[in-house]
């Protein structure tokens, strides 16, 4: 009678066993590193551009021609730069970033606070034609802006509105890709016993809205608080055509100018003009910069908030 010993029997089973994992970790390799690639391909486009923006800014105009691009020259004049920026045309450049200021802040507050009202009415409340109003609002998301600047401009200068601050802030207040973001985070974000409730103690809609509905929508304001507050921020071609007076002008249109100036001043005394370009950039994207690190903790509470369905 033969007997067979236990090791001959879990032998290849063993094999198997510790030959598995190792088959299966292949694949993932294999597929991590064309995905760290790309990874790090897109982190280069992105950064790259802003890396070569700080380092412009420490260079003088010969040393912008003369020197390697993505390395500092040998006396960077970071400070001189900036200085010279901010007193260039009496401080003009001040001017233009306060101006940004005001139209980006009143422009993404207002807009937030429109779509909110706008979404939350479409996702809350059912009304004769609310089906064709919605879909008239997907429509206008396709449309570009750019496209509607001349007929805005048209209109602003039969209501007498060119070359006034509500030239930029008025249409900077339709953000149709914002009510539609809105209205979908709010069939969510809303419950609809919150609401009952509400309306059983006797709040009117107007003390819902403000009281309730905006706080339970604050990741989602934050959301298209920012989109707007980037999109008029780097508004260049509304305020080209709309405003008329240096004092009006915003930072894109303000930089132009002296871009403009070095580009057509030749070898004269303008051409200097070149660093203030490129230091009066990389100062225009710092706020948008700090914006984002200051609201971004709420942005991605509302991405999370988002990804679980109630």
């Amino acid at each position: 009678m033969t007997t067979t010993t236990p090791t001959a029997a879990v032998a290849p089973v063993a094999e198997r066993v510790h030959s598995a994992p190792a088959k299966g970790r292949r694949p993932s390799a294999r597929r991590s590193t064309p995905l760290t690639i790309a990874m790090l391909a897109a982190l280069a486009y992105f950064l790259l551009p802003l890396f070569w923006l700080l380092i412009a800014s420490t260079k003088s105009t010969q040393d912008l021609f003369d020197s390697f691009g993505l390395w500092f020259s040998h006396a960077p004049q970071l400070l001189t730069n900036i200085t010279e920026t901010f007193t260039q045309d009496d401080g003009v450049f001040l001017h233009w970033l306060l101006n940004t200021v005001m139209y980006a802040v009143v422009s993404a507050l207002g807009a937030a606070l429109l779509a909110a009202a706008g979404g939350y009415g479409f996702a809350k409340f059912r009304f004769r034609g609310d089906r064709a109003a919605f879909n008239l609002v997907l429509g206008a998301v396709m449309v570009p802006t750019t496209a509607l600047a001349i007929p805005t401009y048209l209109l602003f200068a039969k209501a007498g509105l060119v070359n006034t601050p509500w030239a930029i802030i008025l249409p900077s207040l339709v953000n149709p890709f914002g009510l539609y973001l809105m209205r979908v985070y709010a069939q969510d974000a809303v419950p609809d016993s919150i609401l009952e409730a509400a309306r059983i103690d006797g709040a009117g809609e107007a003390r819902i809205f403000f009281r309730i509905v905006l706080r339970l929508l604050g990741p989602g304001l934050v959301t298209v608080l920012l989109f707007t507050l980037v999109a008029t921020w780097n508004n260049y071609f509304l305020p080209l055509i709309m405003l008329n007076d240096p004092d009006l002008y915003p930072i894109t249109v303000g930089l132009a100018s002296w871009a403009a100036q070095a580009q057509n001043g030749g070898a004269g005394a303008s051409s200097d003009m070149l660093p203030l370009v490129v230091t009066g950039s990389l100062i225009s994207v710092v706020p948008l910069v700090v914006a984002f690190l200051m609201l971004q903790r709420y942005w991605q509470s509302g991405l999370a908030a988002g990804g679980v369905k109630q």
